[in-house]
């Protein structure tokens, strides 16, 4: 019976693992850009070449024949890659520059790769002193005195320098420095659309989150359709709880071929706050077909599955989670979690143990390692755990102690 009982889930745990991991069939132009920028940032040209490749075949646009020019620059084919951004700027102006001013300073012709940032700097595609300044393409010139001549210019008005010193401090958690700089800029500024802007994501930041939707719903009465502003209007909806809000919010986005992957994975979240687990789910699975390895996506993913009962596909992916993140404490702790849940109390005592090798310091990994061993009728290793777990301030497990190990 148990060996009918073995086999029976393995064959479920065999199929779950061929038809989790699935490619998106019928994928858009923005699927396999999403694609592509994720091989691309693993290195993998080739096979960001390949589904570019194949997306070309289906339509002439400028976005492929630069992100083409991306893997072609990375694969050392500046020729390639030139050709392409060419391409670019043929079907859509200035869509091509940044990355040929990349190019040529790669190559080490600072002339000609300023020539490029310059019309860049002049043209709807313009680049934040910030993604300048960090991109290792440019290093190349970067002490050169063409490429100081060229930041004596004034290529940015001082409430761009002030929006990116606040959106800075915001990043580190310095709310003050941010208010600070909002505060000396506001006199000057009343009236700008990015002084609004910065208040909002201000407001934001200090939990004032009735200012921040008022804000940002002012900015996108004028202009409904700018990504930055529905990005933060997603982010006010969350943190208010308004979960279906922020989910439609971030359809909105999608439906806008935003080129960010991460959207999915944000409105998978809303969705299992509302209980739509199978909406969940479905945005899950597409990121995890663009990132397979991603702990957050292979986490979320399993605690949906155990949420709902569904223990097997739960634990399909927790394991795979360790089987690409096999040094995260966090990762054995979902996966001892889920056999706890279907008591598989050895299993449970295992991850959870292999968790606690990692980090000795979790109270509730100690604890639940404990009742793990108590259901698997180890008494005093089970008490040895809750009095660990009571010594790191889990009070939760006097109770265990005075009922099982106290005699």
């Amino acid at each position: 019976m148990i060996h009918k009982e073995c086999e029976m889930k393995r064959t479920v745990i065999i199929l779950v693992s061929f038809l989790l991991p699935v490619m998106i069939s019928g994928q858009t132009l923005t699927d396999k850009l999403l694609k592509a920028d994720a091989f691309l940032k693993n290195g993998k040209a080739d096979q960001a070449v390949e589904i570019l490749n194949e997306a070309l075949n289906e339509k002439s646009d400028s976005r492929l024949y630069s992100r083409r020019a991306e893997a072609e620059i990375i694969k050392g084919d500046f020729s390639a890659a030139i050709a392409d951004l060419n391409r670019a700027n043929e079907l859509d102006k200035y869509s091509g520059e940044f990355g040929l001013a990349k190019v040529y300073a790669l190559i080490g012709d600072a002339t000609t790769s300023l020539y490029h940032l310059e019309i860049c700097m002049n043209s709807p595609y313009k680049k934040s002193e910030k993604e300048i300044m960090l991109n290792p393409a440019f290093s190349k010139i970067e002490n050169t005195p063409q490429w100081r001549s060229f930041w004596q210019k004034g290529w940015y008005p001082e409430i761009d320098t002030k929006l990116s010193e606040i959106e800075y401090y915001l990043g580190l958690g310095k709310i003050e420095e941010a208010v600070s700089i909002l505060s000396d800029i506001s006199n000057r500024y009343s009236e700008s659309e990015k002084l609004i802007y910065a208040s909002a994501m201000v407001s934001l930041a200090q939990g004032n989150n009735s200012e921040a939707l008022r804000s940002v719903t002012s900015l996108l009465s004028q202009k409904p359709e700018n990504v930055n502003y529905l990005q933060l209007l997603a982010d006010i909806q969350f943190a208010s709880s308004n979960y279906a809000g922020a989910s439609e919010t971030y359809s909105r986005l999608i439906n806008l071929e935003t080129p960010d992957a991460g959207l999915y994975l944000k409105r998978a979240e809303c969705f299992r706050k509302t209980g739509e687990t199978d909406k969940a789910l479905s945005d899950i699975s597409k990121y995890i077909a663009i990132y397979p390895s991603d702990k957050n996506a292979l986490s979320l993913a399993g605690r949906i599955e155990a949420a709902t009962g569904n223990n097997l596909k739960a634990l399909w992916y927790f394991s795979e989670n360790l089987k690409y993140h096999p040094n995260d404490p966090d990762c054995y702790i979902e996966r001892a979690n889920s056999y706890m849940s279907s008591k598989s109390w050895e299993w449970a005592v295992n991850d959870y143990s292999m968790s606690l090798d990692l980090d000795p310091s979790n109270s509730e990994a100690w604890l639940n390692k404990g009742v793990s061993q108590l259901n698997a009728g180890k008494t005093e290793n089970a008490c040895h755990d809750f009095r660990q777990a009571y010594r790191l301030g889990n009070k939760k497990a006097i109770e265990y102690i005075s009922k099982y190990c106290i005699k």
